[in-house]
Formats: C-alpha cells, structure tokens, sequence
C-alpha cells in the first residue's frame, strides 16, 4: 500500500528550511545547474561541520557586507562575502567569525581568503533564509550533488523565492473578540497570521473607525524589553502606550503591534545588538556588526492588515519618514504624519539621537 505523498508549496518548503536551520540541520538549496548544502553558523554542531567536509567540496562562511567590513574581509560579491573556511577550522573559529560578541575574546581574526567569481545565487539565498529563521547571518555553504530522492533533507530551488509571496500579501484574519482595555472598553483584537508560518501579526481596534476616512494608526514594532519589561533604553513602551492613550481620546483608531523585534532581527539578535552598544558601538553600528541592516523590518505588512480591514488612508502616528514612504508604497495613503514624541529619559538619549542621526527619525 503507497503511503500519502504530499506536495509543499513554496511556503510551505522556506518554513521548513527555516524550522530546520534554527536546529542546526542542513538545508539543499538549488538554483539551475549549482547545487548546494547549506547550515546555520550559530546552531552547527561538530558533527554536522564534519558531515558538511565529507562532500568534498569547498567550505565556505558566508556573511553580509556589513560583517565582512567588521572581519576586515573582501565582499567581493558586493552583498555578501564567502570566506573559505581553512581545513583545520572548528566550530569555535566559525562561531567566532560569525558572531560579533566574540570578538573581543579573539580580536585577532584572519587574514581571510574570500572567493571571488562564480555564481553566488545559493549563497544570498542562504544569507535570506538566517534573516528570516533570526539568527546570525552566516551560514556554511558547500557544493554538493543533490541529495537521493528519498533523503529528508528540506530541498530550496531559487524559485521558491520568487514563487512564494512576500509576508506583507500572505496574510490571513484568524481571530477577533471584544477586549475591555484601560484606555477604553470599546476594544477589539485581530490576530493575523502569515501564510509563510511566521509570526502572527495583530490590530487592536478602538471603537468604529470610519473606513471611508483616515483612520488614526499606530504601527508599533514588538519590543519585549521596552513594552513588558519597562526598559530605559528605548523608547518603546512610551510610545505604545501614548498612541493608545491618543486613540482612545479621539474615539476610533487602529494600533497594528507587529512582531518585528529588534527592527526586524528577533530578540536573540537584538541582545546581542544590546551586548555590543556596552562595548560603546551605537544602534546602528551594533547591528551592523552583527550582519544586518539598520532597520530590516517590512512595514509592508502593516499597510497589508489595514488593507484587509477595509481602510485605504491613514494619519499615522509615527516619528520615522520610513514608515510613511512604505506605506504609501504598499497602497496606502498617508494623509497625515502625526508626531509621537515621548519617553525622552537620562539612560535613551544616545539612542534617540541615533535614530535621529542616522535613522531620520524628526525628534
């Protein structure tokens, strides 16, 4: 009797990969005659890395730019950089070039020896599925011949990145009920949920907003350390709880809390971003060591959920340029920018001029 075969959609296989990666298993990737096998730097294993060996190939440490300028390395590809890993190197060499917060135990890292040439399709394929699984942005790729059509192993062709729908038009109502809030009992919650098998996004909405007119709308980014916690170092949890307060006073609006820690770079990334600000490097250059861009979040999906509930304008509360640009990139017209200026303490003022500095944040 045949067993039920199923078919994974593009969705469907990048969730995987990403499930994957996060535990430090490999991942096939595929892009017309290159094929590769590719593992997460920050959850590889000794095992693993000697597995990786066996194929033969070249090994090779793919990082960002951004990293690569940090480890003194030519990012010969632009974007990216692919560092051969040396024949004797462990994991603690890998880890250690990889993540910035070692970097002070081993300053002394290279000279490198970065390949130039070739195609580098895999690799950027590889560096965008550790940003989207949050983790470091290095991840081990060497040539390999595709695996027998019986291995589990989750196979990625770079047509699953261009078949799969972006998150900000992959997203679908799950959930809503009537939630009693201290700002007003006229609260309702949605929870959305990407089709991608990310994160759920939600609206909170405060009474009945006219959908034919701008709606008053926060996007606010989850931060766990500034909304739960009550962290000085940003200014977070003011903000959030203003633009309710403000909501509340007009009657009718619309706080979309999407779970985009860190700018986009989860919450592991955004302590060890934490972690190199106390060695004296600002927001910026932190997440720059680390890999990443100043700000990685898609705001996209915001104008996405505003979208499905039926508005098409909104004055948004919001400080950064950068959310009305994408927004009204998406679709949806900004018709008002209105300032939410608070949460100025002793502890965030380096950070706020930053965001000022080099963010554009009008502070």
């Amino acid at each position: 009797m045949r067993g039920v075969r199923v078919r994974l959609s593009a969705e469907e296989r990048l969730a995987r990969a990403r499930a994957d990666l996060r535990m430090g298993v490999p991942v096939f990737l595929s892009a017309g005659p290159e094929t590769a096998v590719a593992a997460a730097a920050e959850t590889l294993g000794a095992d693993r890395l000697a597995a990786l060996r066996a194929s033969g190939g070249e090994l090779v440490l793919v990082v960002t730019a951004r990293r690569a300028e940090t480890l003194h390395a030519r990012a010969y590809d632009g974007d990216i950089a692919r560092i051969v890993v040396p024949a004797d190197a462990g994991v603690g060499w890998i880890l250690a070039t990889a993540d910035p917060s070692r970097d002070l135990d081993r300053p002394l890292k290279g000279p490198f020896r970065t390949l130039r040439g070739g195609d580098s399709t895999l690799h950027r394929i590889a560096i965008a599925l550790a940003k989207q699984a949050h983790l470091l942005p290095a991840m081990l790729v060497v040539a390999a011949p595709p695996p027998p059509a019986d291995s589990e192993i989750t196979r990625i062709g770079a047509g699953a990145f261009s078949t799969a729908q972006p998150e900000a038009f992959a997203l679908a109502p799950v959930a809503q009920a009537p939630v009693p809030l201290a700002v007003s009992r006229a609260g309702r919650v949605h929870v959305f949920r990407p089709l991608s098998g990310g994160e759920e996004h939600y609206a909170v909405e405060i009474g009945a907003p006219d959908r034919d007119r701008p709606v008053l709308t926060r996007l606010h980014s989850a931060c766990f350390t500034g909304d739960i916690l009550g962290s000085l170092k940003c200014d977070c949890g003011p903000q959030l709880h203003a633009a309710l307060d403000q909501i509340a006073a007009e009657g009718a609006g619309v706080l979309l809390y999407l779970n985009q820690e860190g700018r986009g770079i989860g919450l592991a990334n955004k302590m060890r971003a934490y972690s190199l600000q106390d060695q004296g490097f600002d927001t910026v250059e932190a997440n720059h060591r680390l890999g990443f861009e100043d700000d990685e979040r898609d705001f996209g999906i915001g104008a996405a959920i505003l979208q499905q509930m039926g508005f098409s304008a909104v004055r948004l509360l919001t400080n950064n340029p950068r959310k009305v640009a994408m927004m009204e990139a998406a679709g949806l017209h900004v018709a008002e920018r209105v300032p939410l200026k608070v949460g100025r303490n002793p502890i965030n003022e380096g950070y706020l001029a930053v965001k000022a500095a080099k963010s554009g944040h009008l502070l």
